[in-house]
């Protein structure tokens, strides 16, 4: 049988959005999620973390500072007795920088790229698994793909719930608060 996943959002949703992380200093959890994970980890579920990270292609910051921010994010989970079974990001844009940065890929979000790469290498089933973030994009992957679409309201998520959604084409399968509030809901639905 194959694995349930929960793809997370980085930015927003596992973290604090501060516009791009140009710095390991800017980097911080929000305080429920090593708890968010760990839940996640403790039902057997998947927990991936996928993220744009299109600051590389801009110049903003090379691709050892995104590592190392993974490592912080790594560590500090550690440090919990939570996890991350995988981590995924996108360093590229399809029209800032130079190649290869600049580039009109499939890892980048909305596209499913990054997604179906974790899913050969954990063995998880996409039909069964969930995508949690903090913009219409990470709903809109989720639904392109056939996962539920869980939209949490920190980061840019309550400005483009409340002032963009009705163009949205559809909903989002759950609002929820935060990642915690999130979490808790994917875990009943994963029974």
């Amino acid at each position: 049988m194959k694995n349930i996943a929960v793809f997370l959002d980085r930015d927003g949703t596992v973290s604090e959005e501060v516009g791009y992380v140009n710095h390991l200093s800017r980097y911080r959890l929000f305080p429920w999620t090593a708890t968010a994970i760990k839940r996640l980890n403790e039902a057997g579920l998947k927990a991936i973390l996928v993220t744009n990270q299109a600051g590389v292609a801009r110049g903003y910051f090379t691709e050892d500072l995104i590592w190392k921010v993974h490592e912080k994010l790594t560590s500090e989970l550690t440090n919990f007795g939570a996890h991350l079974d995988g981590i995924y990001y996108c360093p590229h844009h399809p029209s800032a920088g130079k190649p290869p940065y600049k580039a009109n890929c499939e890892c980048r979000k909305p596209k499913p790229g990054l997604l179906y790469k974790a899913a050969q290498e954990n063995e998880i089933d996409l039909t069964r698994s969930f995508m949690v973030g903090d913009k219409y994009t990470d709903v809109e992957l989720a639904q392109r793909i056939g996962l539920k679409g869980v939209m949490v309201m920190t980061g840019y998520g309550i400005g483009e719930y409340e002032y963009q959604r009705e163009a949205w084409p559809q909903m989002p399968d759950k609002v929820a608060t935060d990642l915690l509030e999130a979490v808790d809901w994917i875990i009943t639905q994963a029974k």
